[in-house]
């Protein structure tokens, strides 16, 4: 069975890239003027993979043409733990996510053949009679990765009417997912990471207070700039690092030949990013 080192920098904790977008990143480069068909998808995936790579302590994407030539290149240092995507996405061009369920096409023991260390599921959690439903599917996705000698990352992203507490269903969600034992958590920053960094502490601190096992925030939904201050914040309430994208590599989109812009700005951020963790988040050990 793969231990959790395998997605983990020396000191214990988490410093992860995401590039599993699929339709959204389609839609950023489309809101951008730049191709977005599957060879420019494609491109910027392994793009990312080259340049952020050796530096993070796992990658994540998805199943097809980037993850292949990723496992058959060797682009990822052995450093750098592979987690593949197991969520099919039900998801309209331009539109958000509304639901997930288990990719059929995803082999968890081919996976594993492949070297990857986990598989990863998004969960869209709302407060509604489809909750059982949902928490009987990331019971089955940690199952069959374990099955599979595979580590499972479970992700919650919560939706709501207007008005909702989206705070309050963060905590609830993390509490209910959780509970069927994950590998590691992978959380939305409260308040969009705005705030203080005692204020945002404390949200943080909910999250830890019905979490069982290692956690980890996801950037979307927070704006770039204030992404390394939420890390701060919620590494300070027990967070064991980051599984981020957008906040890393969003600003170099417009790029024909994103490698430079890449190597300018998103590495310099993702080594910042590597320093406060290693010095304020919790090792999962």
């Amino acid at each position: 069975m793969i231990g959790l080192d395998a997605i983990a920098r020396p000191s214990g904790v988490f410093c992860m890239v995401a590039m599993d977008q699929r339709e959204s990143l389609r839609s950023m480069l489309r809101d951008r003027g730049k191709p977005d068909g599957d060879q420019a998808v494609v491109d910027f995936k392994l793009a990312v993979a080259r340049e952020l790579g050796p530096y993070g302590s796992g990658f994540l994407i998805e199943q097809g043409p980037a993850f292949d030539e990723i496992v058959r290149g060797g682009i990822l240092p052995k450093a750098c733990g592979l987690l593949v995507a197991a969520d099919a996405l039900d998801q309209e061009r331009g539109g958000m996510v509304e639901d997930t369920s288990l990719d059929p096409a995803v082999d968890p023991y081919a996976a594993a053949s492949a070297g990857a260390a986990g598989l990863k599921l998004l969960v869209i959690w709302r407060d509604d009679a489809e909750r059982p439903r949902r928490l009987v599917l990331a019971k089955t996705f940690v199952e069959t990765a374990s099955e599979a000698g595979l580590l499972s990352v479970l992700e919650g992203i919560v939706r709501g009417p207007e008005g909702y507490d989206r705070d309050a269903a963060i905590v609830e969600a993390a509490e209910e997912l959780a509970s069927v034992g994950p590998s590691l958590y992978k959380v939305e920053v409260p308040a969009h990471g705005k705030g203080d960094e005692a204020e945002l502490s404390a949200r943080c601190a909910a999250i830890d207070n019905v979490v069982d096992v290692p956690w980890v925030v996801l950037s979307n939904g927070v704006a770039p700039e204030d992404f390394p201050a939420a890390v701060a914040a919620a590494c300070a309430a027990g967070a064991s690092g980051f599984l981020a994208g957008r906040a890393l590599w969003t600003s170099v989109l417009d790029a024909d030949d994103p490698a430079p812009l890449l190597r300018e700005r998103s590495v310099p951020r993702l080594q910042e990013l590597v320093e406060l963790v290693d010095a304020k988040g919790r090792p999962w050990r």
